[in-house]
Formats: structure tokens, sequence, C-alpha cells
């Protein structure tokens, strides 16, 4: 399944950290937003992960995207849609 995961983490060592994790799970598409592809064990292991860099004046949101709507997803100038691979390398 495909996951936009923002975020607004006022605390820099926080943020670094947080947008450092976030790459173990997907690709940066803007500076706090990323695509994430993943199944249901990896969304509760981000979750896990990352909860404690979320600060009380901060946020992370996740956002589902289904398979029909991943289809009528729009990139106007630079970047795409982060796609399926046939081959993970570990």
């Amino acid at each position: 399944m495909l996951y936009i995961v923002s975020y607004d983490v006022v605390d820099d060592s926080r943020r670094t950290k947080l947008a450092k994790d976030l790459l173990d799970y997907g690709s940066r598409v803007q500076y706090s937003v990323f695509e994430c592809r993943m199944d249901e064990g990896q969304l509760s292991e981000l979750k896990h992960r990352v909860a404690g860099l979320v600060e009380e004046e901060g946020s992370l949101r996740i956002y589902v995207i289904c398979r029909a709507c991943e289809k009528t997803i729009e990139v106007l100038g630079h970047g795409e849609v982060m796609q399926d691979k046939d081959v993970y390398i570990l």
C-alpha cells in the first residue's frame, strides 16, 4: 500500500532523526513529505519507531493511498510517484 507521510517538528535534532528514519521506509518527495510503500507490519514498525520523535507541538500525518486513487495522482513539474520494484536489495 502507498502512504503519504508528512511531518512538522520544531526541534532540529528530532526533525533530522525523523527524516532519516523515514528514508528507511520510502522516498522524500518534498522537504517534509515522503511516499512510502509498506505493508501493515512495516507501517506498525514505522509508527513505533518515530512515535517518540513527534513532541506535543509537532505532528506526523499518515495518509493511505488506495490502488485506485494511486492511479489518479498527478505530478506537475519535477518528480514521479514511487513505483513498486520487482527486486528489493536488503
